[in-house]
């Protein structure tokens, strides 16, 4: 591995091949040409002024991952999560900032075709930047952009020199060279080409899968947003689903969100919730048959029509259709009696948000767990019903049903509401 000497200083609409060859670096084919993005960038005239730098941040960010006063940590437009969006004030003129190219992996594939013509060798592309990494201190180059590599190198299958079999193991091998280059570009020699050869077994004919490969994508994301953003998030973005796909709902992750539930404010140290777990379709068919028919002879007795009472009850197919259904139950155990009218009811009503916060804390922890769910207060209208048949004691009070499913569809946009307009300051 050694660094190419010789590049001269970029500008807008050079031709980085032309100016790489004429540097005469040695390429043979088979050889791995690691690139600093900055002179790609400069070459594609990604320079903006610096009095613009958070202008271009915003520009170039798709969402905030993370924000610790004025540093934000973002997804940028090429799928990369990393500080300022990339947009970088070092090794540019005073005054001015880089953003990075606009599609790394089309640069290298462009330098990598360039090579090819003005040189002869058929050599492997990488496109590198500087990144900091989660849980660990100092930064390190990875690969942004690749063409004739083979980014990834999938071991699963395979064994380990011991005869272990490997079912995890896959090699961010561009990542790899993209942070040994560093140990002879440096950051501040003036040197922004290396050369890596003798692994030419990772090197393909064609431009292969890119860098874009190396980029996780949401479903498999486990460390998708900073704490605060994430809970900022889980609270926004829980919604009611109406619809569920087939597929089956983990119980372990309702068990988590009951454990969130019931972190849930109270009053007098007490503990006022329970979940009723409906998990077979025995039970949830049981309860739902029995509160229809409650239902019906309500709607009855207020003289509906039975068109309307079919209508109506339509409504409850939300829990008949979801997979997975969990009475929330408040119980008064630890309450104050007052003998008085007016703070018994107090006294219950706290109960009452104690067990409303537990909900919230309980479909947020769902929506964390990228489950859906609808809150359905219908079990309100007849406890004594859910209870006959779920077998509870006499002083459980069923507050709703939620339906827990994994969502069928995304939920429509939620509208737009001004904070301000709930807000009295005094």
């Amino acid at each position: 591995m050694w660094a190419v000497p010789g590049i001269p200083e970029v500008s807008a609409g050079d031709d980085l091949a032309k100016l790489i060859a004429a540097a005469e670096p040695g390429l043979a084919d088979g050889d791995v040409l690691l690139v600093t993005s900055k002179i790609v960038s400069k070459a594609e005239g990604r320079v903006v002024r610096a009095a613009d730098r958070e202008a271009a941040i915003d520009a170039e960010t798709v969402r905030v991952v993370a924000r610790r006063g004025p540093l934000r940590i973002v997804e940028n437009r090429q799928g990369l999560v990393m500080a300022a969006a990339g947009v970088d004030a070092s090794n540019t003129p005073a005054g001015t900032v880089l953003l990075l190219p606009q599609d790394p992996d089309a640069s290298a594939r462009a330098i990598r075709d360039g090579l090819r013509e003005a040189l002869g060798v058929d050599v492997a592309v990488v496109v590198t930047d500087t990144f900091g990494r989660p849980w660990r201190a100092g930064l390190t180059d990875v690969a942004i952009g690749a063409a004739g590599l083979r980014v990834l190198d999938d071991l699963r299958g395979g064994t380990d020199a011991h005869g272990n079999p490997l079912s995890a193991t896959v090699v961010a091998t561009a990542d790899e060279l993209a942070a040994a280059g560093d140990l002879v570009k440096g950051k501040a020699a003036a040197l922004p080409v290396a050369v890596v050869r003798g692994l030419g077994h990772l090197t393909s004919a064609d431009h292969g899968q890119g860098a874009r490969a190396l980029v996780r994508d949401a479903r498999d994301d486990m460390f998708r947003l900073g704490t605060s953003e994430a809970v900022r998030e889980a609270v926004t973005q829980r919604r009611t689903v109406r619809s569920f796909t087939d597929e089956p709902v983990d119980p372990g992750a309702v068990r988590r969100a009951v454990a969130a539930a019931v972190t849930a404010p109270a009053p007098h140290h007490t503990t006022p919730w329970r979940f009723v777990l409906l998990e077979s379709p025995e039970s949830r068919t049981r309860l739902l048959d029995a509160m229809r028919e409650a239902w019906i002879a309500d709607l009855r007795r207020d003289g509906k029509s039975e068109e309307s009472i079919a209508k109506r009850v339509r409504r409850g197919d939300v829990l008949r259709n979801a997979p997975y259904l969990v009475v929330p139950c408040l119980v008064m155990d630890g309450s104050h009696t007052y003998g008085d009218e007016r703070r018994d009811a107090a006294e219950r009503e706290m109960f009452v948000v104690a067990a409303g916060a537990g909900v919230q804390n309980f479909l947020v922890a769902l929506a964390g767990e990228r489950l859906g769910s609808a809150w359905v207060s219908s079990t309100m209208f007849c406890r004594d019903v859910v209870r006959e048949v779920l077998g509870l004691p006499p002083e459980w009070d069923p507050m709703g049903a939620v339906a827990v499913g994994h969502p069928a569809e995304q939920p429509r946009p939620r509208p737009d509401r001004e904070a301000s307009a709930f807000i009295e300051v005094r």
